[in-house]
């Protein structure tokens, strides 16, 4: 991509198609009798159950040692068995859904937060504003997500904020570019026009008319962000520069297991599980929003009359 090429092909080209009809019914109501979406918040849901409530149902405590049962299989004593320093895998694995789920909905709050102030900065002024704020999403376009994300932990320090920080400034260019794409669609409307020549200020026609606007394809790919995410927080949490010991999570419990796989491989199957069904749970919700905004997209249980 050229410096020069105003592109969306980093964001789904879905997102920026939407109805414009009233809906009839709640969003959740339509989103609940979508089978991806009440399978994807199911499963989502679950995850936030144990983010907020794992520490009071875990069978022991996920940082104690227990030197009697090194490497121990799957049993009823240990269901997942344990790790090399005794410590219960279950209960490692349970605690280590708070830090994904608070990782992937924080870091794609604030790049979404970022990303639609941007882009709708530069939607809206055109010019050398737009000029400056595009071409500034670009330089970052420029860098693979992990590289880059791996870059700011560096400058930054490891550690769970500062790679949560990174992975929000690594994934604002593509909230901004769809959050762009809107408002440029929207900034000739006959309403905006309306409100100009009402004296109405541009802060309240940039969150009043362009905002809402705006927003739909953002949620959408909101939700289709926390999964990967959470993927390159695990990436980060693998390579040592996430949270410090002994605090688990699911990257770091993965990079300690490498050395005992072909001897305890449970301590490898189920981070892994965990991981991927977060990751799959955040897609289905993900496709689920996507078909309940814009039923053109097909595939969705949503009707046209519910659309947006």
């Amino acid at each position: 991509m050229t410096p020069d090429h105003d592109s969306n092909a980093s964001v789904p080209a879905s997102a920026l198609r939407f109805a414009r009809k009233p809906r009839r019914q709640g969003f959740i109501a339509e989103l609940m009798r979508h089978k991806g979406g009440a399978f994807g918040l199911l499963i989502v849901g679950f995850f936030v159950l144990l983010a907020v409530f794992g520490r009071a149902v875990v069978p022991y405590d996920p940082n104690a040692n227990e030197y009697a049962s090194l490497l121990t299989g799957p049993s009823m004593r240990h269901l997942f068995g344990t790790d090399e320093l005794g410590r219960d895998t279950l209960s490692r694995v349970i605690d280590g859904a708070s830090i994904a789920v608070a990782v992937a909905f924080l870091s794609v709050a604030i790049a979404m937060a970022l990303g639609v102030l941007i882009g709708i900065i530069a939607g809206y002024f055109g010019g050398l504003v737009d000029t400056v704020l595009n071409r500034s999403q670009d330089v970052l376009f420029a860098f693979p997500t992990l590289l880059l994300a791996i870059i700011i932990v560096a400058v930054l320090g490891p550690g769970l904020f500062n790679a949560t920080l990174a992975i929000a400034i690594v994934y604002t260019p593509r909230f901004a570019r769809i959050a762009r794409a809107s408002a440029l669609s929207v900034k000739t409307s006959e309403y905006l026009d309306a409100a100009r020549l009402a004296g109405v200020s541009t802060p309240v026609i940039l969150l009043r008319h362009m905002l809402p606007n705006v927003l739909p394809p953002v949620v959408v790919l909101a939700a289709l962000s926390m999964s990967t995410a959470q993927l390159a927080y695990a990436s980060l949490s693998f390579l040592g520069l996430g949270v410090s010991p002994p605090l688990a999570d699911w990257g770091s419990m993965l990079s300690k297991a490498r050395d005992f796989m072909t001897v305890a491989p449970w301590l490898v199957i189920w981070p892994t599980v965990a991981l991927v069904a977060l990751m799959l749970a955040f897609n289905i919700l993900g496709d689920a929003i996507r078909d309940v905004l814009d039923p053109r997209h097909g595939g969705g249980a949503a009707r046209p009359d519910t659309a947006l």
